[in-house]
């Protein structure tokens, strides 16, 4: 039972240490998105993920730049990207997402900025404990939310080929629709012509007999 109580408090206090964005944002054509995160200290990590859901050809540039306008991470029509960096220098980093390559088509874009501290916490020792016991439940909580970062990155990864499978078979099927229509117009247009062909002719015919 006491085991149960510092594995919880040492996970709370593993979260405690992580401080994370998760957003959707949607950007227009020709339009540049920054947002921002402030670590507190020398030799924080800071993990950046982003991946284009849907929109044009899923691809968006990026640009990372640290305090002093110094850019760490660049790139141009990615579709999406999985970093981590140390942050060595206290300041604003910048994360920006740049749509200016295109003309009309918007992007939903998912991206999440996490900083995270280095230390790792020490669990509080309690009668009736052993050092081992408490290095063993340490290292398996920290084994845990390893094996949760990775469940996350590939609910991540799979939700983005949803996305754009999805959106794949939605313009698949507008292209259908509107070929279907155009179709059906054309052959309503090449019915009246052979109408009016038609017309044309036997009223021709008429006026040789008279």
């Amino acid at each position: 039972m006491k085991l149960s109580f510092l594995s919880v408090g040492l996970f709370a206090y593993l979260v405690s240490l992580v401080s994370a964005t998760a957003l959707t944002y949607k950007i227009l054509a020709n339009e540049k998105a920054c947002f921002f995160a402030a670590p507190e200290k020398k030799g924080a990590k800071i993990a950046f993920y982003f991946a284009v859901q849907s929109g044009g050809s899923f691809d968006i540039n990026y640009e990372v730049t640290g305090p002093g306008d110094k850019v760490i991470l660049d790139g141009e029509k990615e579709r999406q990207g999985d970093f981590v960096f140390t942050a060595n220098d206290i300041g604003e980093y910048k994360f920006c997402f740049n749509n200016e390559m295109s003309t009309y088509s918007e992007k939903f874009v998912d991206f999440e900025i996490a900083v995270e501290d280095e230390v790792r916490a020490q669990l509080p020792s309690k009668q009736g404990t052993t050092p081992e016991q408490t290095s063993a439940l340490e290292e398996s909580i920290y084994k845990v939310s390893g094996q949760l970062s990775t469940i996350a990155r590939n609910q991540k990864y799979f939700r983005t080929r949803e996305n754009r499978n999805f959106s794949t078979v939605r313009s698949t099927e507008s292209r259908i629709v509107n070929f279907s229509l155009i179709q059906c117009c054309m052959m309503v247009c090449m019915g009246a012509l052979q109408v009016f062909v038609v017309r044309f002719f036997f009223q021709g015919a008429r006026k040789g007999y008279v």
